[in-house]
């Protein structure tokens, strides 16, 4: 049935409120047919957490200090009070989509990725043996995940050469009171306090010149305080394909240069050994996982070198580290959503340029997707917004065409909500229980002998962020 909605405005209803869902928001609000006037929207997004920002707040590390100003961005898009927040409402448990669809004329799915995509090798199963996107729930305070890890292991393994390699390496390193000007809960710090770690191993499977993180991340493994960052020579192999790179690609240069420096820098017999040490190691493929009564004892890999091309083939030669932890970040991996399509290789909703498809390949009338959902894990947060862009170009491009709402008014789905005893979260009670989660840093007492500032200490509990949210 076409839209008829022109005598109202079009109603856009978003599931999830991380990057993704509120860029989405924001381009839609200031397209050009929106601000000209010719489509008045009212837009609603819808968070399974009691507050916004999905992987900003439950998926980057909190010493990351770019994290605060895009923060700050998304802040000011829904602070201005045209896009509606609704938190603590989970999709497929609170909202059905046949609820949704009679409520708005279309849909955007933006729920993003936030499961550890699998490592299939011998032992990955045994006790020990981690995920780093549950490890990075953990830590960032995430209310879905238990509130203790067992941090017990003195040597530790992290497979994977990205960016959320390199932070799950920097947290599991770092001395925990160097942590407590970010906004790590309590917990976190109690927890990271007691752990044992001496040495960190970080594993890829190519050469320095392939590796998948940015020279932001890179460096910010050097701000660590009493940790060596050490490197090994028969690492440093380069190809035709990396010496290339190395030309012609700025990047991959000054990442190399600071990976040479850092090892160079290893000769200075002047230095004060740290009492941890962080290793990075290139041309290592993992092949199993080693136990001793169910436990993780070790982990061995096979040396690769590279092919010319910048790939890595085996060598046939195999190192064995003993680690008494295994961590494995080798990508996300998004989740399937009730009564819509799912791409089970590879993680995401199938869709063309934004436009979710059927289980037939035909597209869904009404159904959107962006962000990680619609794409897979792959680029960075910034990558999202033109991401956004072809999606809400889509979704104007067909609005005209669209099944039109049944139950359009925006009073309405309050009212779903509150006849179900579904005790939402709003915009108004995110900024309550932003301004406790500053009081808390503000008032916090540091243990004797630490002199530290905190900004904000994070609230990790579902039912006392709602509670504050909501008093």
């Amino acid at each position: 049935m076409p839209n008829s909605s022109a005598a109202r405005p079009f109603r856009v209803a978003i599931i999830g409120s991380g990057p993704a869902g509120v860029y989405a928001a924001d381009i839609l609000t200031k397209s050009q047919e929106v601000s000209g006037g010719d489509v008045e929207v009212s837009i609603d997004i819808f968070e399974s957490h009691p507050a916004p920002y999905g992987l900003i707040r439950y998926g980057v590390a909190p010493d990351h200090p770019r994290i605060k100003g895009i923060m700050n961005a998304l802040h000011k898009v829904m602070d201005r009070g045209d896009i509606r927040f609704f938190g603590n409402v989970t999709y497929g448990r609170d909202l059905t989509l046949a609820d949704i669809r009679s409520f708005y004329d279309a849909v955007i799915f933006a729920t993003g990725a936030l499961k550890d995509a699998d490592l299939d090798i011998p032992g990955i199963e045994l006790d020990g043996s981690y995920g780093g996107a549950d490890f990075v729930s953990w830590y960032d305070g995430n209310p879905d995940v238990p509130r203790e890890w067992p941090l017990h292991a003195k040597e530790i393994a992290v497979i994977g050469n990205g960016n959320v390699a390199l932070d799950v390496a920097r947290i599991l390193s770092k001395h925990a009171q160097d942590l407590l000007v970010t906004e790590i809960p309590d917990n976190v710090y109690q927890c990271l306090k007691s752990s044992p770690v001496t040495d960190v191993h970080i594993f890829g499977r190519r050469g320095p010149a392939q590796v998948k993180f940015t020279p932001l991340e890179l460096r910010e493994l050097s701000h660590s305080r009493d940790v060596d960052i050490v490197l090994y020579d028969e690492d440093f192999d380069f190809d035709e394909a990396s010496d290339a790179a190395m030309k012609t690609n700025n990047q991959v240069k000054i990442m190399v240069n600071t990976l040479a420096n850092w090892l160079a820098e290893e000769h200075d017999e002047t230095r004060v050994p740290a009492s941890r040490r962080l290793h990075l190691h290139f041309l290592h493929t993992p092949v199993e996982v080693m136990g001793t009564d169910g436990k993780v004892s070790g982990i061995r890999f096979e040396r690769n070198e590279l092919d010319g091309t910048g790939n890595a083939r085996g060598t046939g030669e195999f190192i064995d580290y003993p680690v008494q932890a295994v961590y494995r970040t080798v990508g996300y991996f998004g989740s399937a959503l009730p009564e819509v399509s799912f791409d089970a290789r590879r993680g995401v909703i199938p869709n063309d340029a934004g436009r979710v498809l059927g289980a037939d390949g035909a597209q869904v009338p009404g159904l959107y997707a962006t962000g990680w959902i619609k794409r897979g894990p792959v680029g960075l947060i910034g990558s999202t917004k033109g991401d956004a862009l072809e999606t809400i170009g889509c979704l104007l491009e067909d609005r005209l065409n669209l099944p039109v709402a049944e139950h359009p008014g925006e009073h309405e789905i309050v009212e779903l909500l509150e006849s179900r005893g579904v005790n939402y979260t709003t915009w108004e009670g995110w900024n309550k229980l932003d301004a406790h989660e500053q009081s808390l840093g503000a008032s916090y007492v540091p243990e004797p002998g630490i002199e530290v500032s905190r900004e904000r200490v994070k609230v990790v509990s579902r039912e006392e962020m709602v509670d504050i949210s909501t008093k």
